[in-house]
């Protein structure tokens, strides 16, 4: 396996900074996920690495050699796209041999890593089958041993879950993240998808406009966001954010519970709810509403331990644990430490 530095590196498409002077380490062996919003730079980002996107500046280094120069045979990578990108008219088995086929390898090792690999993704009863007569979760597992037999130090993987639905998804997760502590490999995943990103990932890298705005595991970055950006765009629902008396307010909804729920002696800070809407979702509700003087909507999100009855068109005393509060700065949007 090998790691992968970048430093400085950036991107321009004209006046555009698509990736915007980003410094990275990238542990040997680490499944590292890069998060963000449409056009933030991510997959630019990882088209650099495999060298099918020269940088306008920085470096890249694979495995201790610098690379930014060097051709994606070159790398020892394997890039899996959000297509697939697999040959309509091979078989399975040909699709997964065919780096194997133009390496010149001989015909016995090609059939035995193949099965291998086959082996590995339990997809060796497909193997003679057409890309078309496979569903999409097979697809993608098909374009996973084509990477694989080629023994890369560094896998890419473009969104690979994008086109499967949501069941799916939450398999092919599991497996990703089986087969990557398998292969013992360092694995570079691209996704919008903060599911994903919180799922899979060693750590999370969070970019925005080009910029990385914060590293750290899921952990980190979803209780700790260093800014407005990171703490909104993590969350499901998203981080609410309260102005009061000229301080900005955080807080996820989660913590935003009716004062009934806590202890006597817990440390809150109060709040009264204007209750507009209330959503039932099965083991959650979500309870839409306005805090007086902060003219922005919040969300709570109620477990359904929380028995307490909550009407629509009603006000209520919410509160959050003062340990759960974040502060921002109201200009910058930068965290601020109390």
């Amino acid at each position: 396996m090998a790691g992968v530095e970048i430093r400085h590196l950036s991107k321009r498409f004209g006046q555009l900074n698509a990736v915007d002077d980003v410094d990275l380490s990238i542990r040997e062996g680490e499944f590292l996920v890069l998060l963000g919003p449409s056009g933030c730079g991510k997959t630019t980002l990882l088209r650099m690495i495999a060298g099918l996107e020269r940088p306008t500046a920085g470096e890249i280094f694979i495995g201790g050699e610098r690379m930014d120069d060097a051709p994606p045979r070159a790398r020892g990578i394997a890039m899996v796209f959000q297509s697939y990108a697999l040959y309509p008219h091979r078989t399975v088995a040909r699709n997964i041999s065919f780096p194997l086929e133009a390496a010149g390898q001989l015909r016995a090792t090609i059939a035995q890593k193949v099965r291998w690999a086959a082996d590995m993704f339990g997809i060796t009863r497909y193997l003679d089958r057409y890309p078309r007569q496979l569903s999409g979760g097979e697809r993608q597992r098909v374009a996973l041993c084509r990477a694989l037999v080629r023994d890369p130090q560094v896998f890419l993987l473009d969104e690979p879950l994008a086109n499967l639905d949501a069941k799916l998804r939450n398999m092919a997760r599991d497996e990703l993240k089986r087969f990557q502590r398998q292969v013992k490999r360092t694995v570079v995943y691209v996704t919008h998808d903060q599911v994903e990103a919180m799922g899979l990932g060693d750590r999370i890298v969070v970019m925005d406009r080009g910029k990385v705005r914060q590293v750290g595991t899921p952990q980190e970055v979803y209780e700790d966001p260093v800014d407005t950006f990171v703490a909104t765009f993590l969350g499901q629902p998203p981080m609410n954010l309260v102005e009061l008396q000229g301080a900005l307010l955080g807080f996820r909804p989660e913590h935003f519970l009716p004062v009934a729920h806590f202890g006597a002696n817990e440390a809150l800070r109060t709040f009264p709810l204007s209750v507009r809407r209330v959503e039932y979702l099965g083991s959650d509700r979500y309870v839409y509403g306005s805090v007086a003087g902060a003219g922005a909507t919040v969300i709570a999100k109620l477990p359904a331990t929380v028995a307490t009855e909550i009407a629509e068109e009603s006000d209520m005393e919410f509160a959050v644990p003062e340990r759960a509060l974040c502060y921002f700065d109201t200009a910058t949007g930068a965290r601020q430490r109390q």
